[in-house]
């Protein structure tokens, strides 16, 4: 697993095709006690919009485990379900810590094929941040991917990597490891382990998150 660290400032940690230590992306106004989901999906093509709203969602301060069923009925996507879980536990001297972590499987991106782009697959991938009276940690997971011609074997905090046509136009960019921190910076963090934005280029708008979770320091 690949991951980073947050000592009351944030950093990423865990990873099968492997993630590292580093930076941040946009900044979160206001970063969550501990929440995670497998992700969402929403975009346009050809006039006709794919909806799928946070898939699993649980929270430490609600709903603390879920499960989302595989929806194959969507055009140009798949999703095939998974499962999250967000707990809270007491350690040390009345300490508490709080480990927000969200699994699913079986992703396919097929909307950019009739663009001449390639057909995109991920077989497993999970997200996992834990909030301590320390600091945090976030880490992701992935694998059985499928498609993304080039992508190193060890992939960096925040890596993008760019879906072309045979011809060099890209038509998405894809996110890795998509680091998050709030601002100003209390230790809290957030981690996307897939974050998908497409392109003018390609003839589809909008985006999809896979494995995503987020996590503050804890009392």
């Amino acid at each position: 697993m690949s991951s980073t660290t947050a000592r009351r400032v944030g950093v990423v940690a865990f990873g099968i095709v492997a993630g590292l230590v580093l930076s941040a992306a946009p900044a979160l106004a206001a970063n969550p006690t501990g929440v995670a989901s497998l992700g969402f999906a929403e975009f346009t093509k050809a006039g006709k919009t794919t909806f799928l709203s946070s898939q699993a969602p649980c929270s430490v301060d609600g709903v603390t485990s879920n499960s989302a069923p595989a929806v194959n009925d969507l055009s140009g996507v798949k999703f095939g379900g998974g499962t999250s879980s967000c707990t809270t536990k007491v350690v040390g001297d009345n300490h508490t810590e709080t480990t927000s972590e969200a699994s699913g499987q079986t992703f396919e991106l097929s909307a950019l094929v009739s663009d001449g782009g390639p057909r995109l697959k991920i077989g497993s991938w999970k997200a996992v941040c834990v909030g301590k009276e320390s600091g945090t940690d976030a880490g992701w997971q992935l694998g059985g991917l499928a498609g993304f011609s080039g992508l190193p074997t060890q992939i960096p905090t925040n890596y993008l990597y760019q879906v072309k046509k045979p011809d060099g136009v890209v038509l998405a960019n894809v996110t890795f490891s998509e680091v998050v921190l709030p601002q100003p910076n209390d230790g809290g963090i957030k981690i996307n382990t897939v974050h998908f934005r497409f392109t003018p280029e390609s003839s589809v708008t909008g985006e999809i998150v896979l494995g995503s979770a987020a996590c503050s320091p804890t009392p």
